[in-house]
């Protein structure tokens, strides 16, 4: 009897130890595990603080004054100052709080696909701003070298060596300004003046093709600048396989004979002193070029 209690003691104490034993390595694998959590968590704190910083750094690259919007430069600044909050708040933010790491973390994908719109915003403008300035570059070397020529056609003497073409185009015979006030009553004052009258005499052509044709006028300022209509889609006319803008027009009838006709600029803005310049445009071709001046 005291031979079986013995053993039934020891393996008691053999249980034991094997419980205790597969304790403490339960204890030390979940502790090992604890700390390899830990690690992977500041791996992606810090993962994810890189990734804020790049966002941030991505953000600094546009420039403001780069940016010809004022709505968008505003969005964009706002947006550079939330990524630098988030950032801030994600480096004093402990690497355990799992909750709130993943939060910044949905805040960063958001940011990135609001910059993501904005960069589009930005490139779209910019790409718009090159293209219409090669176009207005290209229409003011075009239209320069074309009033160059249409001077010196004007300063040479007629031939029997003109083309077909040239005969068969219309001239301004005649041109006269005269700046009216609200009464529609001729005045030299500049302030006074609210319509530009311009009357001109298209010549006698009998080789030019009768019917229907309009007259197309553009105006320059003393500072260099066009005057042209308010609707952007109602001031372009075609010349040199291209688009230009134009100041005035009007549809005349032609039968082949003298003609004399009249345009109204109804002024509806600041008027300078000095002098102006109005280029006559008939058939797709630049026919006359008159400077006239406005004095106070």
């Amino acid at each position: 009897m005291k031979k079986k209690s013995s053993i039934i003691t020891i393996t008691l104490i053999i249980l034991l130890l094997a419980a205790v034993g597969a304790l403490t390595y339960m204890y030390f694998a979940q502790k090992q595990e604890m700390v390899e959590m830990v690690e992977q968590m500041e791996f992606e704190k810090s993962e994810l603080e890189d990734e804020y910083e790049d966002l941030a750094m991505q953000f600094d690259g546009y420039r403001t004054p780069d940016i010809h919007n004022d709505s968008l430069a505003q969005l964009l600044n706002k947006e550079q100052q939330r990524v630098r909050d988030l950032l801030e708040e994600l480096r004093i933010t402990k690497a355990t709080n799992a909750r709130r790491i993943a939060e910044l973390k949905k805040e960063l994908a958001t940011v990135r696909s609001v910059m993501v719109s904005y960069v589009h915003q930005i490139d779209s403008l910019n790409q718009t701003n090159k293209r219409l300035t090669a176009e207005n570059q290209q229409v003011r070397e075009q239209y320069a070298v074309v009033q160059q020529q249409a001077e010196e056609l004007q300063q040479q003497n007629t031939s029997l060596t003109e083309k077909v073409t040239r005969a068969s185009m219309l001239e301004i015979t005649a041109f006269t300004v005269t700046p009216l006030n609200r009464h529609d009553r001729k005045t030299t004052n500049l302030n006074q003046m609210q319509k530009i009258q311009f009357d001109f005499t298209i010549g006698k052509n009998v080789t030019s093709d009768r019917g229907i044709k309009r007259v197309y006028v553009r105006i320059v300022r003393p500072d260099g600048e066009l005057i042209t209509l308010p609707n952007p889609a109602q001031r372009m006319f075609e010349f040199e396989n291209s688009e230009i803008e134009y100041s005035l027009t009007k549809e005349f009838e032609y039968g082949g004979e003298a003609i004399t006709d009249v345009l109204y600029w109804n002024v509806g803005e600041i008027l300078y002193k000095g002098t102006y310049n109005a280029d006559f445009f008939i058939d797709g071709a630049l026919i006359a070029s008159y400077p006239f001046e406005l004095k106070k």
